[in-house]
């Protein structure tokens, strides 16, 4: 018996976050040269969006975005989903100049970064791009086989060698021109593959280092001469054309070492106790061009398509930074709430912090509290410190309090520093200190705090007293 097909009705729920709403987390995970970078991109690509030139605080770009939400003060209550369309700057901020020193020149990972974003990657390309990048030396070549380039994207991208070898082609050919090379001689290949091939003495000279790199460094012709069998005049000239190589390209950058930390956040004394402030740079100065947008109402067809869409695009990136500021803003404020008495007293005053409590007072999911506080920094009065800083487990405190595990770690530093010259305590000896103080651990734990520090055991530290005496 053949039976008909049936048209069933299924009633359910499901997760579908909106492609605004998503936008705005991407935003907020970023860092601030990742978001630079993201805006930059999208400011060559969007011919409706444009810079103003006062930082976003022209009156039309206040009728195009329909700012107007009012400042925020800490204590304020307000959730992911309520925040205000605009934020506002504290009138009596301190002077950010006080506190950052210019910016120091681009550095090669951001250079390489930059050119990454613009080179059209998919995203397992693109991740494994910034593996590559992320793996270079302070020279820019490439320490990491690309086996282990491999283990470090697993297991979220699961790709193979020929998958990384194809990127890192692509990125030794970025400026500068070898880059992410494994050695000198492919360094100096690559910079030959750019090179026109009508170039004279290109042939040759990719040949003396491709195999005769080491006669090469003697620097006697007469002996590339005999090795190769081309005459002395060819022999010169592709001698010529490898001295026009660079063996050190990326020679010219800063390193990241020397490049100061700029904070997302500053918190600076106030009349009634601490204050909270994004630095104005976070306010890129976004605005919709209005050339652009007179011409969506006079378009027709495909034109009109393109342009409601990149308009689309545009108040949504607007939008989404000024969600990120006020998230980031919001955040901080909570951390800053709980963690005041370290701004007054240091790291023995930090209580235990976790992620689920500020995404509690703030109103927004935990993930949102972990995005927010990555990479992101903030300046206090006792220095910049990453905002996950701030973030501790508690261990059993007297009167029952728990005590934050970075108050603890302060306490042994504490006291190391203060023991009596060439009787160094054991860690025995710290774990009965910190239960005078009412705070109870195993000895392990005050040996793994300890550790965590960078402090040698007791034996090693009586060893360099006596030989310091």
């Amino acid at each position: 018996m053949k039976t008909g097909a049936r048209l069933q009705l299924k009633l359910g729920q499901k997760l579908k976050l909106a492609p605004q709403l998503r936008q705005a987390i991407a935003l907020l995970q970023l860092n601030r040269l990742e978001l630079k970078e993201h805006i930059r991109e999208i400011l060559d690509t969007n011919p409706l969006l444009e810079r103003s030139e006062d930082s976003g605080r022209e009156d039309s770009e206040r009728d195009q975005l329909d700012d107007g939400g009012p400042e925020i003060e800490i204590g304020d209550d307000y959730g992911f989903d309520d925040l205000p369309d605009g934020y506002s700057m504290a009138s009596d901020a301190p002077r950010y100049d006080e506190f950052v020193s210019d910016r120091a020149e681009e550095s090669l990972q951001q250079h390489l970064l930059w050119q990454a974003n613009l080179a059209g990657f998919s995203e397992t390309d693109s991740a494994i791009a910034r593996a590559i990048i992320y793996a270079l030396d302070e020279d820019g070549y490439l320490q990491d086989d690309l086996d282990t380039l491999r283990a470090s994207l697993a297991p979220e991208y699961l790709v193979s060698r020929d998958e990384v070898a194809v990127v890192l082609e692509r990125v030794q050919h970025f400026e500068p021109v070898g880059v992410a090379c494994r050695d000198l001689r492919e360094c100096l290949l690559v910079q030959l593959e750019a090179r026109s091939a009508s170039t004279a003495g290109l042939g040759l000279a990719t040949y003396i280092v491709r195999h005769h790199l080491d006669t090469l460094a003697k620097q006697d012709p007469r002996l590339l001469v005999r090795a190769t069998g081309f005459s002395e005049a060819d022999v010169a000239e592709a001698i010529a054309l490898i001295r026009t190589l660079n063996p050190h390209p990326c020679s010219r950058f800063g390193r990241d070492d020397e490049n100061y930390i700029v904070p997302d956040v500053y918190v600076h004394p106030h009349e009634k106790g601490w204050r909270v402030s994004l630095n104005p740079d976070s306010d890129p100065g976004l605005r919709l061009n209005k050339m652009y947008t007179d011409l969506v109402r006079k378009s027709r067809g495909e034109d009109k398509k393109y342009l409601k869409d990149r308009l689309q695009e545009a108040r949504w990136l607007i939008s989404g930074l000024e969600m990120r500021n006020q998230t980031l803003l919001a955040v901080t404020e909570a951390i800053v709430q709980r963690q005041h008495g370290f701004l007054d007293q240091g790291e023995v005053a930090m209580k235990p912090l976790l992620q689920r409590e500020v995404a509690e007072t703030v109103g927004v999911h935990e993930s949102t509290v972990s995005r927010a506080t990555t990479q992101k920094y903030v300046h206090t009065p006792r220095g910049t410190f990453e905002l996950k800083h701030f973030f501790s487990v508690g261990v059993s405190g007297p009167g029952g309090e728990d005590v934050a595990a970075t108050a603890v770690k302060a306490y042994l530093r504490r006291m190391i520093q203060d023991e009596p010259p060439g009787k160094p305590l054991s860690d025995q000896a710290l774990v009965e200190a910190l239960a005078a103080r009412g705070i109870r651990l195993a000895r392990r734990t005050v040996a793994k705090y300890r550790e965590q520090l960078g402090v040698p055991g007791s034996a090693e530290r009586r060893r360099r007293a006596r030989m310091r005496a």
